[in-house]
């Protein structure tokens, strides 16, 4: 045990990473450490990273030299997605201790001791094809809400990512399994779950990812919904090829599973989703969010969208905006396409100047600004049930509606994690202002 050793932790990326960084930290915490805030001074740095985009990686250095400044004599260790995909190159930055891979990481707790004598960067790093086992994991003392991992892992292999080089084949562990460990995230009285993972709509595959089990992602959410203790859930991102019309139904039916989606389309063009290997095209999108808004009317949506990908002409990119224009989508998630190692996209062409890929990618933030001001101005006078959280913000705090509109009131701590009955009075900026407190805004 080492009751006088401080460990800080920091998370880039999903909400996967989330859930995973606080199950990590749980770990260390029950073997004797002492977790403190990352901006403190720690013995210990872990920065769990992400290598979805090239910016990600460019982070990774710049809070590597962050925590040197706060402790030069602390110890780093980088775990997470960039971790697996380029050990030596993290092991050889200035400042790093200790480089764990996908399958390593999760028994940190165990290898730190080793960081006492050591005189170079330890790296500890499987092949991606061992990493078959899956570990549960959830977030808890971050938020109001809490990231319940379900699933791990892609056999996708779509042409940009590298995720399944990261993270390995699809799993996940059983219902039974799964069930106790959202027994246990009631118990912290967090009031809503967020179901995360690579690729959730695939859960059923078991642990070493070879095959499926009798068990589907539909008869997942049924059964948590049966747990007690647990007011709301939302589904996080799911391919529209694994939403499926019992799935949406279900959720219009459910008292805790929120009216709120969230599904990558990554282009409106048929020709570039071949392209990037995806596994629908354009017509079974539209279906899937004419479906959703058929029965759930007040749904919010969300898209993720990549622009400038090789072979996205002008006339491409226009039939990305010209549909996601046409669909009846709340928010936007816009990527720019970066070049990625042992990827297929990198043989094809042509490729898009990097000003053009900017260029794009402001043209969708500002359509995705317009969608989520209509999405916002259809439901002003409704009455919704909303989570507030913590923070107070010069005097505001915020808080979320069932269908994922932000909302804002004057602070109030004794509304802190709890939900309350609100109607929509007016938009104000990224958030709507409630109708019982619109004296206020004088």
């Amino acid at each position: 045990m080492y009751y006088n050793r401080k460990v800080a932790f920091t998370t880039l990326g999903c909400k996967l990473n989330y859930s995973e960084t606080s199950q990590i930290a749980r770990n260390l915490v029950e073997n004797g450490y002492l977790k403190v805030d990352f901006s403190d001074r720690a013995d210990y740095y872990v920065i769990n990273t992400c290598s979805v985009t090239e910016n990600a990686d460019k982070q990774t250095k710049s809070i590597i030299k962050s925590a040197l400044k706060t402790n030069p004599d602390a110890k780093i260790i980088i775990i997470g997605c960039f971790a697996q995909l380029k050990p030596e190159a993290i092991a050889a930055m200035p400042g790093v201790s200790m480089v764990l891979g996908a399958k390593e990481k999760f028994n940190l707790h165990e290898h730190l001791n080793a960081l006492d004598d050591a005189t170079s960067p330890i790296v500890l790093n499987s092949d991606i094809e061992a990493v078959n086992s899956f570990k549960s994991a959830f977030s808890y003392g971050e938020r109001t809400r809490a990231f319940l991992k379900v699933q791990d892992g892609c056999d996708y292999m779509c042409s940009f990512c590298t995720i399944p080089l990261a993270r390995g084949a699809s799993r996940s562990t059983s219902i039974a399994d799964t069930i106790k460990v959202a027994q246990e995230v009631a118990k912290t009285g967090v009031k809503e779950v967020v179901l995360t993972g690579v690729n959730i709509g695939d859960f059923g595959k078991t642990e070493d990812g070879n095959e499926r089990t009798a068990e589907t992602f539909f008869e997942l959410i049924q059964a948590l919904e049966k747990v007690e203790g647990i007011e709301r859930y939302r589904i996080s991102s799911i391919e529209p090829n694994l939403l499926t019309n019992e799935i949406i139904d279900f959720v219009a039916a459910s008292k805790k599973f929120m009216p709120h989606f969230h599904i990558p389309l990554q282009s409106g063009s048929d020709r570039i989703l071949k392209f990037m290997r995806r596994k629908y095209l354009t017509k079974l999108y539209r279906e899937r969010v004419e479906k959703i808004k058929a029965v759930m009317p007040h749904a919010c949506i969300g898209v993720d969208v990549i622009v400038g990908f090789p072979g996205e002409t002008d006339e491409a990119f226009m039939e990305t905006f010209n549909f996601i224009h046409s669909l009846d989508v709340s928010y936007l998630h816009v990527f720019t396409y970066s070049e990625r190692a042992n990827t297929r996209a990198l043989d094809i062409t042509p490729v898009v100047p990097k000003d053009e890929r900017k260029k794009r990618n402001e043209q969708l933030r500002n359509l995705s600004e317009k969608k989520r001001n209509a999405f916002y101005e259809s439901q002003i006078g409704a009455t919704f049930n909303v989570l507030w959280e913590a923070e107070n913000d010069l005097g505001l705090m915020y808080g979320f509606t069932d269908n994922y509109i932000k909302v804002a009131q004057t602070f109030n701590p004794d509304l802190v994690n709890t939900i309350t009955s609100t109607t929509l009075a007016k938009v104000t900026g990224s958030h709507v202002r409630v109708e019982n407190d619109m004296p206020a805004l004088a």
